[in-house]
């Protein structure tokens, strides 16, 4: 078994094959959690996955209610599927940041303090969404919770995050250029929060499938600084998974995969597919921009910094931008013979997508 065989399969897991049409909620189902910050790299993230999407695909899901917002991994917003947004709040409530002592003496709020608090807010967005300003306006109508007002309006969503990382509520769509938040329990489909050793295996479940295989650090890295969770939780899940996962060696690297996919793993091919991907796109951010099997060590630094990917056969190959109607592409010369034709075709795509004409050009 091969990285570039296993990168293939990996593909055509993350949807990049394209060989199949599929809807913004199955890509971000498929993806676990997309960042949704800024709305652009959401939007490239997730068509660049659909052979039939347009920009505004993925504002529109969400403004019908098919996907929910949520402060989720890194305490950042990310794109969620209502079904299994739970399971990943669930594990991003586990660590109880809330309870740590500079945040009860820096906002006011003892871990006792927190049910009636949350039952507080639920009750304000019961009538329907509310913007900063109105939820910072409820605050200021109570005398237990006046003091976090000031808070809320000066944009510190710090206070706000633990909320939705407990499955009270979840950000909304903007209304007049102004965040919104609403229940979560409003989406329909929202699927509730489960226990967090009931959610634990699942997602570690549900990296493999998109991501793997996986090294064990990967599956920390992914759960602990990503969710906040514990090494000792980790390793509990994986113990639980035992019988459901199997160690490979890809080119002598010890890996874990799904024992349902190792068949299918090891009948992959390499692929030959160049795609134009945003930056910190989950094709580099599931395992890590530090994976010298998907970001060459001497270009990690692009790549960290948030640079647009030009993805060839799984790795990262080049880097673009777009300046008015000019779409330019940095290829690594390291990277081998530049693929004009796939990277035409994969211009084409991204002006239909945008609907803007560009003209290519390859340095």
């Amino acid at each position: 078994m091969t990285w570039a065989k296993a990168l293939g399969w990996r593909l055509g897991r993350q949807l990049l094959d394209r060989s199949t049409s599929v809807s913004v909620v199955d890509v971000v189902g498929r993806l676990g959690a997309v960042s949704a910050w800024p709305d652009l790299t959401a939007e490239l993230a997730v068509g660049g996955r659909r052979t039939n999407g347009r920009a505004g695909d993925v504002a529109r899901a969400f403004g019908s209610g098919e996907l929910v917002k949520a402060f989720v991994f890194r305490g950042a917003t990310h794109y969620l599927t209502p079904r299994d947004a739970g399971d990943y709040l669930a594990l991003r409530a586990s660590s109880k940041m809330w309870e740590l002592r500079s945040w009860v003496s820096y906002y006011g709020l003892a871990p006792e303090d927190w049910p009636r608090f949350r039952e507080y807010v639920r009750n304000a967005l019961v009538k329907g969404p509310l913007t900063r300003t109105d939820l910072a306006a409820a605050f200021g109508r109570s005398s237990r919770y006046r003091h976090l007002r000031s808070h809320v309006l000066d944009g510190n969503y710090t206070v706000l995050k633990p909320l939705t990382w407990q499955g009270d509520m979840g950000l909304g769509p903007a209304r007049d250029g102004e965040v919104t938040f609403v229940r979560l329990d409003s989406v329909p489909g929202w699927g509730g929060m489960p226990d967090v050793d009931e959610a634990g295996p699942r997602v570690v479940q549900a990296y493999l499938r998109a991501y793997g295989p996986a090294t064990l650090g990967q599956i920390e890295e992914w759960l602990g600084p990503g969710l906040g969770v514990k090494r000792k939780a980790i390793a509990g899940w994986l113990d639980r998974l035992s019988d459901r996962l199997t160690r490979v060696a890809i080119e002598g690297e010890p890996v874990l995969v799904l024992r349902e996919d190792l068949d299918e793993l090891e009948a992959s091919r390499a692929s030959t597919a160049v795609r134009l991907l945003p930056g910190r796109d989950p094709w580099v951010m599931g395992p890590g921009t530090d994976d010298p099997h998907v970001v060459p060590q001497a270009r990690r630094e692009p790549v960290s910094r948030s640079a647009n990917l030009v993805v060839a056969r799984g790795m990262v190959a080049g880097t673009w931008t777009i300046r008015d109607e000019h779409l330019s592409v940095t290829w690594f010369g390291e990277s081998g013979r530049v693929p004009r034709a796939a990277l035409a075709d994969e211009c084409a795509r991204l002006s239909s997508f945008l609907d803007r004409p560009f003209d290519l050009s390859v340095a």
